[in-house]
């Protein structure tokens, strides 16, 4: 399951303005996406991950998001640095 790949992760990017930077920077491995997300928050994210080939993995809790990468609040999406 993805939460357990983003708990596991040495290197994880928290939010989308920080996913979109790291996806440019061309060291991300996978995006993880909160399906509970708002579609416009995450879009730009989506848009680049598929146009670099990068795999995108969805789950289905913001709430659960978070709280695998160890935050207290919800996460829209998640970038997991080689």
């Amino acid at each position: 399951m993805s939460y357990e790949k983003v708990s596991q992760a040495k290197k994880i990017i928290i939010g989308t303005k920080q996913a979109v930077k790291a996806i440019q920077t061309y060291k991300v491995s996978e995006i993880v996406i909160a399906e509970d997300a708002d579609r416009r928050v995450v879009n730009k994210v989506l848009q680049l991950a598929e146009e670099r080939q990068i795999p995108i993995s969805k789950v289905d809790s913001m709430k659960k998001l978070g709280k695998a990468c160890g935050i207290e609040v919800g996460a829209s999406a998640v970038a997991i640095i080689y």
